[in-house]
């Protein structure tokens, strides 16, 4: 899940919110040992990693269900190995994708920390595009390709592996843990608001650790503090109930795909500003402290060789404008647009043209409200004539937390310094994970602290995606710390 991760000006020094040093003890012997084991292992959990990477568990509907199903019985196994116990298979129905949960539970004077990464992953994409087959992951330069490989298989192990190595060496874990790795968030969790009412005392915890993230660049731990919701749809536009020879009826038939162009072009200018009415209503305002930060940050040169855009090609906005853009505005995509077949091109008028459109959202626009400004504007600007269907994919929420400084948020910044040897960033990030919110907000806004192992190198969603071994070593470490120093946490 996660896109467009970049540097945040807020560095964090060592005190709370109230201006007192944070106390945060030097790693006990526990740690000590969990850390060392971790190093000697590494090579272990890098097996474990290809393991899931091998089964192509694509959540998107077209997809074989069947492989999501083995990528959830694969997933139980890697939580039984690490030595959680409870471990069961969850689904809501047969045609559900299927969520995983664990829990080690024995620390009655300790916080109980929820871990949260998933098990599903994007569809491949164009796989002449790939370097190397997508599901059997490969090692090229210090980094592990293949789908999944960062977004978000990687975000499970990260888990298992500080698990283990607090288990495997001293029998029991500093915190207690719940762990809940979900099965269809690439496809919008569209069933999570029921999986959370229906398991709300079983998820019940004082913190969650959400390991689907990204770091803002190789070697440097981040704290993603904002996330962007999604609102997506299919659109579909006909004129016949069949293709037809164009020689023959070209020339007095409208055409359905010039239709569906009209509709997409409507929707932002060349600049990329979204032209749907009363879209940008409810925006919350950058405060002064906020503009003057986001408008030092040089953002340029990482973006431009990270997203690989054309030489010669501007963005669509002026680098002090980066920070805002992708964090605090909206943005709006064709995800995919197909009419007839690439490979099986022939001289026809089609009979019908289809889209996929997403906006993400920022603070305090609400998605549901934004779903229906968006199929307003697409039918009323539908040619009139053509059978149009607008089919809702998603409509997520946004989410960000009101202050970095709270003692949680720095306890895990000072975790991860430990394991990267770096100052922790506190980021924005233009994606989504429709997981933090609903379940925030189910036990009285408890704190979420989003990391993740991806750099802005990794292609998540893209073909090629890899995960930088390095980074994944560290990322195991930290929260191997962080397990140690989150149960000295106390919520006010």
């Amino acid at each position: 899940m996660t896109n467009n991760p970049h540097i945040h000006s807020q560095n964090c020094g060592c005190k709370n919110e109230k201006g007192e040093p944070l106390f945060i003890t030097a790693p006990s012997a526990s740690t000590i040992k969990a850390i060392e084991y971790s190093e000697k292992n590494i090579a272990k959990e890098y097996e474990e990693l290809k393991k899931l990477v091998k089964i192509p568990s694509v959540s998107l509907q077209g997809f074989d269900p069947h492989d999501v199903k083995l990528s959830a019985e694969a997933t139980a196994e890697c939580l039984q190995t690490a030595g959680l116990e409870n471990v069961e298979i969850l689904q809501l129905s047969n045609d559900v994708h299927p969520y995983v949960y664990a829990e080690w539970l024995h620390k009655p004077d300790t916080p109980t920390l929820l871990l949260y990464a998933h098990h599903d992953v994007q569809p491949p994409g164009r796989e002449e595009k790939w370097n190397s087959n997508p599901f059997i992951p490969t090692e090229r330069n210090g980094r592990l390709f293949g789908r999944g490989t960062a977004d978000d298989k990687a975000g499970i192990i990260a888990h298992t592996a500080a698990i283990s190595a607090y288990l495997k060496t001293m029998g029991e874990l500093p915190v207690n843990v719940k762990v809940i790795i979900e099965g269809e968030e690439e496809i919008g969790s569209n069933n999570l608001g029921q999986f959370v009412r229906l398991h709300k005392e079983k998820l019940k915890a004082d913190s969650i650790i959400v390991t689907d993230c990204a770091n803002v660049d190789s070697g440097i731990p981040s704290i993603t503090t904002a996330l962007r919701g999604l609102v997506a749809v299919d659109i579909e536009v006909s004129a016949l109930d069949h293709p037809v020879h164009s020689g023959l009826w070209g020339g007095i038939l409208p055409d359905p795909v010039f239709a569906l162009t009209q509709i997409l072009s409507s929707l932002m200018d060349e600049k990329g500003n979204i032209k749907v009415k009363g879209i940008l209503d409810e925006l919350k305002l950058l405060t002064e402290f906020e503009k003057e930060n986001f408008a030092k940050l040089k953002m340029e040169n990482i973006a431009r060789g990270a997203t690989g855009l054309l030489n010669g090609l501007p963005f669509t906005a002026k680098e002090s404008d980066f920070a805002e853009k992708l964090w605090r505005y909206p943005s709006l995509s064709i995800n995919a647009i197909q009419s007839g077949s690439k490979k099986l091109v022939s001289n026809i008028i089609q009979d019908s043209a289809w889209a996929r459109v997403s906006i993400r959202i920022v603070p305090n626009m609400n998605p549901e409200d934004i779903l229906l400004k968006l199929t307003k504007h697409i039918e009323n600007v539908c040619p009139p004539g053509f059978r149009l269907k607008v089919t809702p994919e998603s409509a997520s929420n946004w989410w960000a937390i009101a202050n970095p400084n709270e003692d949680v948020y720095q306890i895990a910044a000072r975790s991860l310094e430990k394991a990267y040897k770096h100052t922790t960033q506190f980021i924005g990030c233009g994606a989504s994970i429709p997981f933090v919110q609903p379940l925030t907000e189910a036990f009285g806004g408890i704190p979420a602290i989003l990391v993740g192992v991806e750099d802005p190198y990794t292609n998540a969603h893209s073909e090629n995606e890899s995960l930088l071994l390095s980074d994944f070593q560290k990322s195991i470490q930290g929260q191997i710390y962080m397990l140690a120093d989150l149960a000295k946490y106390k919520r006010a």
